[in-house]
C-alpha cells in the first residue's frame, strides 16, 4: 500500500493476506466470508433450531472476548473491526455438533484465538487455521461430547439429533444415506456440514468474489473424485459412492471456507493446486483407512504445516531468470 498524500511515498510492508486493490481490504474480505456463510448458517438454524443458534452465539462471543484478552496481554493494539474474530467464531461454531455442551464452545473459542492466532502474532502471522486448532483441541479433550449423537434431548422435537452422522453410519454399519439428504441437509452432523447445497452456494460466491482461491477447492474436489472413483471400482458392491464422498461430511465446508484461508494456504498458483490435492488425498486416506469417519480437520492442519515448504518449492521464475 502506498500513501500518495505526501510528496515522498511511504511503502508499508505487511504479512499476508495481501490485497490486489484498495477496495479489497481485510474487513471487506471478512465481510464477504460472512455473507457467503449466510446459507450455511440459515440451514443450520433451520434444521437444528436453538441448538445451532446457541452454539454460534457462544463461539462468536468468546472468540471476541479471547481476542480482547490475549491482545491486551501482549500489549498490542486491539482491532475487532477487521471481523476476523467473528469469522473464526462462526466457522468454529459451524464445525461443532449441535449437541456439544456449552463449555466445548467456550474452550474451543479460547484455544482457537489464543493458541491458534494471537500466540503467533495475530492476524496474518498464524501458521494453522485458528478454528481448526480450537476444534482439534476439543476433539481430543472431549471426544465423547463431540459425538454428534452423543446427547439426545427427548423434548427437542428434532429427529436428526438421534441419528448417527452419514459417515459414521457407513463406517460402522455399511449403510449409506440418500444423496438428497446430503444435498439438502436432513442428516445429523456438525452444524455446517449437513447441507452440501448451502456450502456450494456460499463457496461459489467466495470464488466469484475472488476472496477464495478457486484452485484449492478445485484440487480438493478433483482428488476426492479420483480416489473415490478408484475406491468404487475396487469395491463395486459398496453403497457409498464417490458422490457420497463429495457431498458427505465436512468436505465442502472445509474446501471452500477453511482450506482457502489466505493466511494459512500457499500464495503461488502451483502451490494452491498442491495444497488442495494434498488435502483431498489426506481426507480420502483418513476416510478409507483410519478409524476416524472424517478427516477434513486433520488434513487441513497437516497441509497448513507444509504451507511454508510449498511456498518455497513453488517460487515462480522471474522474467528472464534462470
Amino acid at each position: 500500500m502506498t500513501d500518495t498524500s505526501n510528496k515522498n511515498p511511504v511503502v508499508s510492508v505487511a504479512p499476508s493476506p495481501h490485497v490486489f486493490s484498495m477496495e479489497m481490504t481485510v474487513p471487506v474480505m471478512m465481510r464477504d466470508v460472512l455473507i457467503a456463510l449466510v446459507p450455511v448458517v440459515a440451514t443450520a438454524i433451520y434444521f437444528f433450531r436453538w441448538y445451532a443458534l446457541r452454539q454460534l452465539i457462544i463461539c462468536v462471543l468468546f472468540c471476541l472476548a479471547a481476542e480482547v484478552v490475549f491482545t491486551r496481554m501482549r500489549r498490542r493494539s486491539l482491532s475487532l473491526g477487521d471481523l476476523s474474530a467473528v469469522v473464526t467464531g462462526v466457522i468454529l461454531g459451524l464445525s461443532l455438533p449441535a449437541t456439544a455442551p456449552w463449555y466445548v464452545g467456550v474452550i474451543s473459542a479460547v484455544v482457537a484465538v489464543g493458541i491458534g492466532k494471537i500466540v503467533f502474532g495475530g492476524l496474518g502471522m498464524n501458521i494453522f487455521n485458528p478454528a481448526m486448532v480450537g476444534r482439534a483441541f476439543v476433539m481430543i479433550a472431549f471426544a465423547g461430547s463431540m459425538a454428534a449423537s452423543g446427547y439426545i434431548d427427548a423434548t427437542s422435537g428434532i429427529d436428526m439429533l438421534s441419528q448417527a452422522t452419514p459417515l459414521s453410519a457407513f463406517k460402522q454399519f455399511g449403510t449409506a444415506v440418500p444423496l438428497s439428504s446430503l444435498l439438502w441437509g436432513t442428516t445429523n452432523g456438525s452444524l455446517g456440514e449437513t447441507s452440501a447445497l448451502a456450502c456450494l452456494l456460499g463457496g461459489i460466491y467466495l470464488c466469484v468474489r475472488r476472496v477464495a482461491a478457486w484452485q484449492i477447492p478445485a484440487g480438493i474436489l478433483a482428488t476426492v473424485t479420483v480416489v473415490g472413483a478408484v475406491a468404487n471400482l475396487v469395491n463395486l458392491h459398496s453403497q457409498w459412492t464417490v458422490v457420497h464422498h463429495l457431498l458427505g461430511g465436512a468436505l465442502l465446508l472445509g474446501a471452500f471456507f477453511i482450506a482457502t484461508d489466505p493466511v494459512t494456504s500457499p500464495v503461488t498458483a502451483a502451490g494452491k493446486w498442491i495444497f488442495g490435492i494434498g488435502i483431498g488425498a489426506l481426507v480420502m486416506l483418513l476416510r478409507l483407512f483410519s478409524g476416524y469417519p472424517e478427516g477434513v480437520m486433520f488434513a487441513v492442519l497437516l497441509m497448513n504445516a507444509l504451507t511454508p515448504l510449498i511456498n518455497r518449492w513453488t517460487i515462480p521464475r522471474p522474467f528472464g531468470g534462470v
